[in-house]
Parts: C-alpha cells; structure tokens; sequence
C-alpha cells in the first residue's frame, strides 16, 4: 500500500538526465593539444622536483611548509599514514610517470636513487593495500619500462639499459615476500596490514578487519610479479583471495559487502556500492582478465556487472545500498573514488553509460572546482576536502580514447586550469581542505605524480611521441603499467574452485565489420584468437551489452497500481525502473525521477505519475505532517505573479499553511545563492520572500543569511534545465534556529 504519510512522497518529471556541457565540440589543433601535454608536463615535473628538493627521501612532500612528511617525526594523521613506509613513497610512484613524459635523464637518476635508497627490512607496520598498489605497482611497473626500453633502445645510443639488472625486480622479488605474509588467515584474505621486518605480530593480528578492496586489489600485482620471477606463490594467493570474496558474495543480488572479517569470513559491514571500499575489487576482476586471458574473471565481473545496473543505479547514480536488501539505499551520499566507474565501463564496451555517469561527475565538478571527497544526490557537499584524486581524469582519458570526442579535452583543460590556478605553491600542489571555500592543506599525496598529470598529459600528448608504446600495457589501479605480454608466460597456477559453476557466463562475440565503428580503448584481449570479445561498436550499439544480452524485451515485471505502491518490494520498485521512473532517497523521503529515454512506454509512466499525484492529493486530507509535500506557491516580482509548485523544506516551523498558500513580493537576493552573509539595501527582503538559487552551499544556511534580514520566507529554485524537485534538508545542528518557513520552487 502506499505509505500513510505523503511526506514519504515527492514525484517530479525530468527530461533527460543531464544538460548540454559548457563547452564546444570543436576539436583542438594539433599546436594545441601539444601546448596543453606540455602543461601537464611542467605541472609535474614542478610536483615532482619540489619532493626531491624538499622532501626525498622521505615518503611524501608538504608542499604549505616545504618538508618531507617521516612517519613518526611529522604529525601523525591516523590510519592515514600507514601508507607510508619510510621507503621514499613518493619516487617509487613516480617512477613510471618519468619515462612515459619522456623525462628518460631524470628516470635514469630515479631509478638509481630507488635500488640504492629503498629498503623495506623496517620494524613498520603498513597498510598491505597501498604498499601493494603504490610501492610494488611502483617498481613493476618501472621495471617493465627498463625491459621495453633495454629491447628497444640501441646501445650505441644509451648503454644504460642494457646494463640493468633486474634490480628494481628483486626490491620487488623482495616486498612482494614481505607482504605475501599477510595471507597466512584461514580464509586466504590479507591482513589489512603487516609488519615489514615481523610480518604478522601481535599488533597485526589484533585488527581482522579488511575492505573488500583491500583483499580484492591485489592480483594484478602480484601476478606480474609472479610472471616476472616464475614463483606462482604471489599468483596463487591473490586467486585464493578473490575467489573467497566471490564465495562470499550475497547468493540472490549477487552484491558484496564493504568490510569483512579475514577470520570468519563474516561480512561486517554490508552497504555495497562501486566506491570507498568496494572499487578497485570491480577493476581488478576485468582487469585480470584483460591481463591473463582467464575467462573466470570475466565471468566473475559480469555477474557482479549486472547487478551493479540492476540494484545500484538511480538515474545516474551509482548509490550505496544494502548487500541483501537493496531496494533500501544505506547512504545519502557518494563518494569521490567512484568517479573511476566510467573508464572501467569504457573498458568493458558500456561507452553510453559511461558517459552518461561522467556528465553526472562533471556537474559536481563544474560545481565545486574540484571534486570533493563526497557528496549528495543534489550535489551537494558532504565532506569538503579534496586531495587531487586522479579517477575523473582516469575516466575522461578513457573515454576520449574510445570515442575521439574533443569533449573530453576541454574537461582536461578544465582540470588542469583549476588544479594550476588553485592548488600550485611554491613547493608544489596542495590538497584542498575545503572546496567550498578553496582552503589548502598541507599534503600532496604521492598519487598526484603518479596518477593525476599521468593521465592529464596521455589526455593531450601524441601517442606515437611517447618514449614507449601505452597500448602493450595495463593500467594498475596505481595508474603503474603493467605489459600485456605477460600473459604469454605460463605458471602452474592452483584452479578456481566448484563454484565456477554458478557464475553467469558472459558470451563472447566476434566484432561486426562494417563501417562508423568506435574503437574502445585497450584492443588486446587474450581470451580467444577465434572468438575475440568484442571491442569495436556501432553508434547505434552503444547501450549496454549486458541489457542487451540477457534481456527480454517482451518481459516486464507486474503491473502496480500507484495506489498499491510499496516502496520496500522489489517487484514495485523493478515495475518503476521498466516506466523509466527512479526512487531515489532524500533523508527520510524518497524522490520519483523520470527519465523517459530509459522507459519503456512512456504514455504508461505519464499516465503513472499523473494518478500518483491525485493520490497524493486526496491523501494530504488531515495530515498533519506535512514536511516534503507538494505545495502551491505565489509571488510578485517586477508586477508580474509568479505561480509555481513546490516542497516544505525538511527544517523550520512545522506549519505547513504558512507556505501551502504562500504570497507576498518576491525579492531574489544579491548573491543569488544567498551563502555569503547578506546585506541591505541592495537586499530588500524585510517582509518579503526571498528567492535564492539552489547549489554552493547547505539550504539551511541559505535561509538563516535571508532570515537576518527579515525575509518572511524562502523559496529555492533551481535553474538547471531538468527541473526536479528537492527536499531541503538541514545540517543536524540544533542551535541554528529558524522561525520563517522556507521550501524549493519548481
């Protein structure tokens, strides 16, 4: 039945999920893109020589006080400094970057610096994630470098690289050893972190709490390593370790947890989404198939892939929801790490969707400058800081090679102007504290050189000037590169367990030949010389294979009646999604959005939402609580009466008459966002109504800087061309009083 109260009800009708992007589509001239890889190289290469003046051979640079961050000398930040390891972070991960910006003098030099400096016999404890990601990708992927450029570089032109040998591949050889400790549990998942000199002590063992991501990010590392020295144990352990978290997965949704117990095997913490704490065991799953050719993994992948778009999308959307329950959302917020969700679609042919997820993602950041750590559905900020993270730039690189779209170098343009203009001081790049308020912090993660300017110069810098050839390699989660060709060396390799058998296989298919193909980005799958995957696709064929695969379109889940509709059953919520009508939650509301391109009868889903709203209507009759409904509201501005619908905010007095007939002369505020304090005259909102526009700050602190000046009440609109309506939510402090009613204007 429909819920009793309609507070638990606010339907709104859009028309597409994302407006025209700021920019043009005229491409750049070859001077151009040329002007803006150089940028991107100068960036770095500024970052890159102020950690090795300032900082080396400590892990990170403080770029505010111009010092190396030593664990256990600077302040300490918590869990956050496990990553470092006292073994010069910041150089190992930037090593790979040297080479492909062409800087092959300096990477000579650092490579030097690495096999004479960097030892890990330290009595240290570290996260086993980031030093497998950041220091081991590291030096794999810099010792794939030396072997590409030792086989193509001729000795009377550079005799360096010929005298390698393989000492950056026995650091490796040698922490690999180190880390592999910690999958001695029953369960075969790491330890979230290990001792370097002691492995498993008293302290390690204490902690059996791991992220999906932890346990689930590390194959890709550890089977170069093993196809690098011919030792299958590091293989074999990662294998172990992805297949028990598939083993674990949710049996019916398919869907994995975010936190869970390396001894029990218990998950402790079920959200599930594709972000903190969950993304990178996604990427690595396609990726070792990319890499070693096993179909397993990408039979893995397309399970977990199909439920991803069955469960966790809202719109464009990805939201957290629970792992067995997923209709129910378990955050009102996303986070800034799943930003690399479209370049693994991009990897995996879904191009449409994964442009559809990143205009999403561009909003925020055209929003907000940068993206901050995470944020709502409305775009709103939740946690305000921003430490340059490289997955937007990832996706848009992967996306401007798949489709050539210039696009995409305008958004590079756009990353590279903020990062220049905002963050550049004289001892390099600094995080953003708050993006609301671009206030830097003192810290400039070792990523920032390994994986933001990577991907920001591949974006502009012509291919075939690259000191080695970027397609023969595989991109780590680190941005490190790891080579194709090593799926050609074989190991005796433990097999995957029975449970193969329950895996949705994903059918291969050879690719069509005729014309107005789109090339995705890597072309080298190695599953099958006579039945390769498909990786070219028509522009008409951009939509998602799996959608296409494994759906009938004559099928369509039972008929509900809006009367009956029942937000906590999965047929309701699954016949919504077939009328292209998605729930999406707003605090202790839920919003219906309609996007008619992804319905499948619109006259249905119209007529759908128009019976929703009569039903709403008689079910307002003596209700008192009334927060969220829709109401009718009236202005005048310029002589002219101003009629609109809109929704109480969530905060405020608790008379829902005040606003459902409210009129007066509406007064649209100087700044029009109303987040800075507001002053008179230029603010004649004494008795009136305030109109301020939506975005750039929380709706409550929009209303208390208009209630100062006596505003009689506050309507928010939205200016974005997809009107929908908003629920206006507060911050949870009790001491910020507001007395005038106030509510958003569609």
């Amino acid at each position: 039945m429909l819920p009793p109260s309609p507070s638990l009800l606010v339907v709104a009708t859009v028309g597409a999920v994302i407006t025209g992007l700021m920019y043009s589509s005229e491409g750049l001239t070859r001077a151009e893109r040329q002007a803006f890889a150089a940028q991107a190289q100068e960036m770095f290469q500024h970052g890159y020589d102020s950690y090795m003046k300032y900082a080396f051979p400590a892990d990170e640079l403080m770029p505010l006080s111009c010092r190396g961050r030593i664990r256990g000398v600077t302040q300490s930040r918590g869990e956050i400094d496990d990553a470092l390891g006292r073994f010069s972070l910041t150089l190992v991960d930037s090593l790979d970057t040297l080479a492909v910006m062409g800087n092959l003098t300096e990477f000579k030099r650092a490579v030097d610096l690495t096999i004479k400096h960097v030892s890990f016999d330290r009595d240290i404890i570290v996260s086993t994630f980031e030093t497998n990601i950041r220091m081991l990708g590291g030096l794999l992927g810099a010792h794939a470098v030396m072997l590409d450029l030792q086989k193509h570089t001729s000795p009377a032109v550079d005799s360096y690289y010929m005298n390698y040998r393989n000492q950056l591949l026995d650091l490796a050889y040698d922490l690999g050893k180190r880390l592999l400790a910690a999958f001695n549990t029953t369960t075969g998942l790491p330890y979230s972190r290990i001792n370097l000199r002691h492995g498993v002590d008293r302290v390690v063992r204490a902690n059996t709490a791991t992220c999906t991501a932890c346990a689930g990010t590390m194959i890709i590392e550890f089977a170069a390593l093993s196809r690098f020295t011919n030792d299958s144990s590091f293989e074999n352990a990662a294998r172990r370790a992805l297949e028990f978290l598939w083993q674990q997965r949710h049996e019916v949704t398919h869907l994995v947890g975010t936190t869970i117990n390396i001894t029990s095997g218990e998950w402790l913490r079920h959200e599930s989404g594709v972000g903190a704490g969950i993304d990178s065991y996604y990427e690595y799953l396609f990726k070792a198939f990319i890499l070693l050719g096993e179909k397993t993994y990408l039979d893995v992948f397309h399970t977990h892939y199909r439920s991803i778009l069955k469960y966790l999308r809202r719109g464009p959307f990805l939201i957290d929801v629970h792992w067995s329950r997923p209709s129910r959302p378990i955050r009102k917020f996303m986070d800034a790490l799943q930003m690399f969700f479209p370049g693994l679609q991009v990897l995996y042919g879904d191009v449409h969707d994964a442009q559809q997820l990143h205009n999403m993602y561009f909003d925020i950041l055209q929003r907000h400058k940068f993206t901050p750590e995470s944020f709502t559905v409305d775009h709103e900020v939740v946690w305000a800081n921003s430490p340059l993270r490289p997955e937007f730039a990832e996706s848009t690189y992967m996306l401007y090679k798949a489709t050539g779209d210039s696009l995409y170098l305008e958004i590079g343009q756009y990353i590279l102007r903020n990062i220049q203009d905002y963050t550049r001081v004289q001892c390099g790049f600094a995080s953003l504290k708050d993006v609301r308020t671009l206030q830097l912090e003192d810290q400039m993660d070792s990523f920032v050189l390994a994986e933001t300017f990577k991907y920001l110069y591949l974006l502009f810098a012509d291919q075939t000037v690259l000191p080695i050839d970027i397609d023969a390699y595989i991109f780590t989660t680190e941005a490190h590169l790891i080579p194709l060709s090593i799926a050609d060396i074989k190991l005796d390799l433990a097999p995957f367990g029975s449970h193969r058998r329950s895996i949705s296989s994903f059918e291969l298919s050879t690719c069509p030949a005729r014309n107005a193909q789109l090339q995705t980005y890597l072309r080298l799958f190695r599953y099958s010389e006579t039945q390769p995957v498909c990786k070219k696709y028509h522009a008409d064929q951009l939509h998602d294979k799996v959608t296409t695969t494994t759906t009938s379109s004559s099928s369509s889940p039972p008929v509900v009646a809006p009367e009956d509709l029942d937000f906590t059953n999965q047929l309701h919520i699954q016949y919504l999604e077939f009328l292209g009508i998605i729930v999406q939650p707003i605090k202790d509301a839920v919003r219906l959005v309609y996007y008619p391109e992804q319905g499948s009868d619109s006259s249905k889903a119209r007529a759908f939402l128009r019976k929703l709203s009569a039903v709403m209507r008689v079910n307002e009759a003596g209700n008192r609580d009334r927060t969220g409904q829709l109401v009718n509201v009236s202005a005048k501005q310029d002589n002219r009466v101003i009629s609109a619908r809109g929704s109480k905010a969530a905060f405020g007095p608790d008379t829902f008459e005040m606003l459902s007939s409210l009129q007066g002369v509406a007064v649209i505020t100087v700044p029009e966002d109303a987040c800075t304090e507001l002053v008179a005259p230029i603010n004649d909102l004494n008795g009136n109504i305030a109109v301020v526009r939506r975005g750039g700050c929380l709706f409550i602190e929009k209303v208390l800087n208009c209630q100062k000046l006596g505003a009689s009440a506050v309507i928010v609109f939205n200016d974005e061309e997809e009107q929908h309506l908003i629920t206006m939510q507060d911050d949870g402090n009790k001491e910020r009083v507001v007395n005038i009613p106030s509510g958003s204007w569609l």
